[in-house]
């Protein structure tokens, strides 16, 4: 069977990029550098029945998707997006479990000349195991190291790459001959896309407890200012009553007037013994449990005593 011509395969590829649109409500957008084919499999080996990986080139993505948007509006959010080596990671599921699913996917690799260093690179102090032969190497990147038992060591912790600072053909060198592989990719996700709504996959990491916290302290401070202006709102309105009925109370204990609320107040007023017992009756179980520890306290003394003898340990 031949393989199809380009114009062939270009209509099949806007063809599936649409369908999947269509099908799938969210996805991600993907930064692919550093991820070669191998590792692609894998990745859409492990992702297989959860989500579609979909690369390409900017512009047939581009051109897809805008000759889609008299169909979804929305999908135009995306455009301003496909920029650089990216692609998209299509799912009907739930992100959070893609998104620790592409994490996942994270190869080990080491430092190649010419790359950007994505995060610090800090050489740690340790016994190389080289010998004394390589030291001039290590002076020329300004490396402290001392030759012990015939091997060089690294007297302190080496920063050597910042985020951001392209590797060197010297840190390359000195990276691989020390077996350290600084750096882990994968797919990277930028942007999320979520039924028409676009967001950095950071918003992801908010948990339902966070946003119940959040909703708590707004009420709350929405009820604090609505007290203190006296404007009623559905948030203060509950301290309100509670404020107007605590100073019904303190009317009613000064003043005759009556009311059932107010007939245990004025009770205790009249008789303020009532609070000695009603003291008295919660008092025992607290008072109870005091001379049981007490008890206990003395009988674990009596016991070290009695193991002791009145012997010192050399008597």
């Amino acid at each position: 069977m031949g393989r199809e011509d380009k114009a062939t395969w270009k209509s099949n590829y806007f063809l599936k990029v649409v369908q999947l649109l269509d099908e799938y409500p969210r996805c991600f957008i993907v930064g692919a550098d550093n991820v070669g084919s191998r590792q692609m499999q894998t990745i859409r080996m492990s992702l297989r029945g959860s989500a579609i990986v979909l690369m390409g080139k900017n512009t047939m993505m581009r051109k897809a998707i805008r000759g889609h948007l008299e169909n979804n509006q929305s999908l135009e959010k995306l455009l301003n997006h496909i920029k650089g080596n990216v692609g998209f990671v299509f799912t009907k599921g739930d992100l959070a479990e893609i998104r620790d699913k592409l994490t996942a996917s994270k190869v080990r690799a080491p430092a190649r000349a010419g790359a950007i260093a994505p995060l610090e690179v800090v050489i740690p102090a340790q016994n190389t195991g080289l010998g004394p032969e390589k030291t001039s190497f290590f002076q020329a990147l300004s490396i402290p190291t001392k030759i012990s038992k015939g091997t060089i060591e690294i007297i302190n912790d080496v920063p050597i790459l910042k985020p951001g600072d392209k590797v060197g053909a010297s840190e390359a060198t000195l990276l691989n001959m020390l077996n350290i592989s600084p750096f882990s990719y994968g797919l990277q996700i930028q942007q999320v896309y979520d039924s028409g709504s676009i967001f950095s996959p950071e918003i992801l990491d908010i948990k339902a407890e966070d946003l119940r916290a959040k909703f708590q302290a707004g009420v709350a401070n929405l009820a604090a200012v609505s007290l203190q202006i006296g404007y009623p709102t559905l948030a203060s309105v509950p301290h309100s009553i509670a404020n107007g009925f605590r100073n019904l109370l303190a009317i009613a204990a000064v003043t005759e007037v009556e009311f059932k609320e107010a007939e245990t107040v004025k009770e205790f007023i009249k008789d303020p013994s009532k609070f000695a017992a009603a003291a008295a009756s919660s008092a025992p179980a607290a008072s109870a449990a005091a001379p049981a520890a007490k008890a206990e306290e003395k009988k674990e003394e009596s016991e070290s005593e009695d193991d002791d003898m009145g012997f010192g340990l050399f008597d």
